[in-house]
């Protein structure tokens, strides 16, 4: 098959944004002049959550090339970073510092990126499982030294993968869920971000993610009280059921805004010393 060929049958049940599990980067698949109107993620090396296929920030970072040149730089935030508190906010600050990682190689920001694999290696030492990510964080930082943002990119993506196999192994499965949506939220600030600057129906397209946010609600619900009680939990489960109806039909450059707003309002909520 044809590469414009392969990009234009890119359809799959969901299509989704910085989620911190298992991908390499497929840029060499993704030179086609023409965006793919959706992710086909059938087609790519990835993990599920249950049985919702999900892909990781390079993936989603390549076909955001594809709709322009995005000003990474100014999406670059620097996230306030602790280890102390709740694990369940430490968890979600985990995904979303990885999706932060991710920016900082697309900006190709050598030093911001190693400050990314320091935190990851903080955040994931105080829920137990730094040496699950040593050698990765060590990797991290050299490939940013070195300019490798592939290599950089596989080891961001490999991070989260042994940080979520890790819980699992721990019976941490409630965390584990909390660092993809961590890194869902971020990415999801992001992406709006990029796509209401200039926006394109194909642009809005790498939105429509129901079945992704439904797993994430069902996900919340799920969770056992000491968890749902969590005050950051349950704002959280109210802002997503803010986003759902947002993606749940055409999504309007208004749609995005707000779901701009919400997501930014979330990830300052995890990333609050308060």
């Amino acid at each position: 098959m044809t590469e414009p060929a392969m990009l234009m049958r890119m359809k799959t049940r969901t299509q989704l944004f910085f989620v911190a599990v298992t991908l390499v980067s497929l840029s060499h698949f993704l030179a086609a002049d023409a965006p793919p109107r959706q992710i086909d993620l059938n087609r790519f090396p990835a993990t599920k959550l249950d049985d919702v296929v999900v892909p990781l920030p390079s993936e989603v970072f390549n076909v955001l090339d594809k709709l322009g040149t995005p000003d990474w730089r100014g999406e670059m935030r620097s996230p306030n970073i602790t280890s102390r508190g709740a694990r369940a906010q430490i968890a979600l600050m985990l995904g979303s510092v990885v999706a932060e990682g991710f920016v900082a190689v697309e900006a190709a920001d050598k030093e911001r990126v190693k400050a990314m694999g320091r935190d990851v290696l903080e955040l994931a030492r105080a829920i137990g499982v730094e040496k699950t990510v040593l050698s990765r964080t060590n990797a991290i930082v050299t490939n940013a030294d070195d300019g490798d943002w592939v290599g950089v990119r596989r080891e961001l993506d490999g991070a989260l993968s042994d940080v979520k196999s890790a819980m699992i192994q721990l019976r941490d499965d409630q965390l584990a869920h909390l660092v993809s949506l961590g890194g869902w939220l971020r990415g999801t600030e992001v992406l709006t971000s990029i796509v209401g600057k200039s926006y394109t129906p194909d642009g809005a397209d790498l939105l429509n993610q129901p079945d992704l946010l439904k797993y994430f609600q069902e996900r919340l619900a799920g969770m056992p009280p000491r968890l749902r009680n969590n005050q950051l939990v349950g704002k959280i489960q109210k802002s997503l059921n803010e986003i759902s109806p947002l993606i749940s039909q055409k999504i309007s450059p208004a749609s995005i805004k707000r779901i701009h707003e919400i997501t930014s309002d979330m990830v300052k909520a995890i990333n609050s010393n308060a």
